[in-house]
């Protein structure tokens, strides 16, 4: 993928070059201890199958400066291997050493640095081109800090104020550093690095919102230092601020005064967006930023860059300059303070093999998730062909969905099929208003490019909540032409009156005809009546409406199994399940009256030593006839983004539908079951045995079946379980959401132009 600006391509690697010596004494060359440095020709080669071209590496001080003198043969192999294969090299010069004899705080430190600054760049003047760019000081703000904790071992280490006046000598030290470099390479671009960090107060005290807010404002002190905004007599000004890079990695959001980590995995509310982070610094300075460094540990690193281009992509769309994305570390690395223990955070992992100690292993997950990355930000941000610009938002046509579905709640049909849309679409998705609230407003929300997500909260008690969007739909109509509707309740039809829709939709989940609502029934009817489109989401539901319009497509929900990855990794969890000692059988849906609660009584009853594990909202329909023991846990409703990290801790999942009131249940979490390859006994649901019947491990009639098939597997060969998995394995990598949103793209076409 080819880039604009100073980068040859807008996807990165990075190789962790870090040479300090660590708190304990040992002197780190991270590029010898996973073997790139002696492979770097083969390592670069790696990259051709992702089109990446644009390298960071780092020299290391320490390891070439000795006594007085400079031996850059340590970076020869690198600088050859870029050479021949066209790599573009970003070289960073201090990643935290520098010689042992150097006190970091003195004042032959910066004078030190700028000779060793010159000689890289009269080495590198040859290889680099007219712009090289170069990083004088790696993460100035984290090198501080890492002083003020004794991170490193070096001369003072117990400075008393080492975090503040580390800082500002790093600073010099990178300004003088950069006029060095200019000295010898006029057009070098400069590339200050820094962590991108989101800080919160841990409670409502204004002492504690404060602190947290002073704390947060630290990470922009370097960046303000060199670009001449404070601290004037340090020497910056704007030219040094030249090329801008933040590094995110899913630990850079927490408390301020705790430390308590805002995880990523378990979608903590209190997360910023990162496309939002990212807007909020280039509106501060102006400048182009590059995510510099980022990436995730074992099996989460697919679905992370997928997010990461989600956000950048939304940080495009809203004005930011992000001129590209350095995955890091592109060949896995170990721990800086324990050699044995490797993080697994790399597109390749290092593996011993019979015939090579330090092979270089795929992590397949991250190579579909960097895939799907690149896909989705050459879609929006095409850089193959320089003639093609980004879509202009005014061309998008818009597509308006009416849904009672929440978008983070159980079902992802609606997540998935609009989220690809999203790339042909303005998604405009507005959910079933929520009643009675105290204070009347509409919460808005960005979960996915191009796709906005409104909800209005209403203090009305009206018996249909839809007429709280009256004047809101009225509203958007002047807006937005002629854009499709698209219904995934027949309830909000009384606003289609409202727009001049291009095309009718209506993604059909559940049948009405099994509730007991007249209203429901009515108003699907009109619909029906009006729909130039009907998808269904099971055969069953197919085979209904086909009775009743003429255009019915069974399109069958799927599953991202990239998402669901983390739930083959034992070592993941969930803490609100944690203390649940002993098997774990779990289901997630929609807690309601197709839930079979004499089921669950039975289930639990049978077994006090089974843990039977609920997660999703529970209806008020039914709250209080549900049934309550002490093995039976509702843990309420949970975002999409957590399920892996309570699927990977269930012995058996289950579909606990009474049977009656079941006809056409919406099956789609069974595919998400499988992908964490886990037994699944079921209440017999025809649309689930017709679908995948012999991949269910049981599909019972009555309480003592289901009792008995969850005992079963419980205890079945492990050769058995194996088996199940494999075939489970085979059935999802043959799903995709992309296929389904294509046919209905497709259909959607060929009426419009009917």
């Amino acid at each position: 993928m080819a880039n604009d600006g100073p980068f040859l391509t807008y996807w990165q690697s990075g190789y962790e070059g870090a040479d300090h010596i660590n708190h304990g004494g040992t002197r780190l060359d991270m590029n010898h201890a996973n073997g790139h440095q002696q492979r770097a020709l083969d390592d670069y080669l790696l990259l051709k199958q992702f089109g990446i071209r644009t390298v960071r590496e780092s020299i290391g001080w320490r390891l070439v400066e000795k006594d007085g003198q400079f031996d850059f043969s340590v970076i020869e192999a690198r600088v050859l291997a870029a050479k021949e294969l066209g790599i573009q090299i970003c070289w960073t010069l201090l990643h935290y050493g520098w010689p042992e004899d150097l006190d970091v705080y003195g004042d032959a430190f910066v004078p030190r640095f700028v000779r060793y600054c010159r000689a890289a760049a009269e080495f590198l003047k040859p290889f680099g081109g007219p712009a090289p760019v170069f990083s004088p000081v790696n993460e100035i703000s984290f090198t501080s800090w890492g002083l003020s904790v004794r991170m490193f071992r070096c001369l003072n280490m117990d400075h008393e104020h080492a975090a503040r006046d580390a800082k500002r000598q790093l600073v010099r030290a990178a300004i003088a550093g950069c006029d060095a470099i200019w000295e010898v390479i006029p057009g070098a671009r400069m590339l200050h690095c820094d962590p991108l960090v989101h800080l919160i107060a841990h409670d409502d005290a204004p002492a504690s919102h404060a602190h947290a807010e002073a704390m947060h404002e630290l990470q922009f002190e370097a960046f303000d230092m060199l670009a001449g905004l404070r601290d004037p007599e340090l020497g910056g000004a704007p030219r040094y601020l030249d090329l801008m890079g933040v590094n995110y990695y899913d630990t850079n959001q927490w408390e301020a005064a705790t430390g308590q980590r805002l995880w990523w995995h378990l979608d903590d509310a209190r997360r910023r967006p990162l496309h939002r982070m990212l807007v909020d610094v280039h509106a501060r300075y102006g400048r182009p930023l590059l995510l510099a460094e980022t990436g995730h540990v074992g099996s989460g690193r697919g679905i992370w860059i997928r997010e990461i281009a989600e956000q950048v992509v939304m940080a495009r769309q809203r004005g930011a300059d992000i001129s590209g994305v350095c995955l890091y570390p592109g060949i896995d690395r170990p721990d800086w303070e324990n050699p044995d223990y490797w993080h697994h955070s790399g597109m390749w992992d290092v593996v011993a093999q019979a015939d090579d100690s330090q092979a270089r292993v795929l992590a397949p997950g991250y190579a579909r998730g960097l895939k799907q990355a690149q896909s989705l930000i050459e879609h929006f941000y095409p850089t193959h062909d320089k003639q093609l610009q980004a879509p202009d938002a005014g061309t998008v046509p818009t597509m308006v969905v009416f849904s009672h579905i929440r978008w983070d709640c159980v079902n992802t049909r609606p997540r998935h099929v609009l989220g690809n849309l999203a790339r042909h679409y303005r998604i405009v998705y507005l959910e079933q208003p929520v009643a009675g609230s105290t204070v009347e407003h509409m919460e808005v929300r960005h979960p996915l490019p191009n796709v906005t997500v409104y909800r209005q909260y209403t203090s009305s008690a009206d018996s249909d909540p839809w007429t709280a969007l009256q004047s809101f739909v009225t509203g958007l109509a002047s807006d937005i032409g002629h854009p499709v509707a698209w219904f995934y309740t027949p309830m909000a039809l009384p606003l289609l009156a409202s727009l001049a829709p291009s095309l009718v939709v209506y993604d059909c989940m559940i049948d009405a005809a099994g509730t007991s609502s007249p209203q429901l029934l009515a108003r699907e009817a009109d619909l029906l009546a009006v729909a130039d489109l009907v998808f269904t989401s099971s055969p069953g539901l197919r085979d209904a409406k086909r009775e009743r319009h003429d255009r019915v497509h069974y399109l069958a929900s799927s599953v991202d199994t990239l998402h669901f990855e983390p739930a083959l990794d034992r070592s993941n969890g969930h803490p609100l399940q944690a203390g649940f000692k002993g098997p774990r059988l779990g289901f997630y849906g929609v807690i309601d009256e197709h839930v079979d609660g004499e089921l669950l009584a039975a289930l639990a009853d049978a077994h006090p030593e089974w843990h039977i594990v609920l997660v999703g909202p529970v209806s008020a329909r039914v709250e209080d006839s549900l049934p309550r023991r002490a093995n039976l846990h509702y843990l309420g409703p949970q975002t999409y983004h957590a399920w892996p990290q309570f699927l990977v801790g269930w012995d058996v999942c289950l579909m606990p539908y009474r049977v009656d009131a079941a006809a056409h249940i919406n099956t789609a979490n069974v595919l998400e079951y499988m992908a964490g390859e886990r037994p699944i006994v079921s209440t017999d649901l025809p649309d689930l045995g017709q679908s995948y019947g012999d991949l269910v491990a049981a599909i019972c009639r009555d309480h003592d079946a289901f009792i008995a098939a969850c005992e079963y597997a419980l205890q079945a060969p492990q050769a058995q379980l194996d088996d199940l998995a494999q075939r489970m394995r085979a059935l999802t990598a043959t799903t995709s959401w992309t296929t389904v949103t294509d046919e209905m793209r497709e259909l959607i076409a060929s009426r419009q132009g009917a």
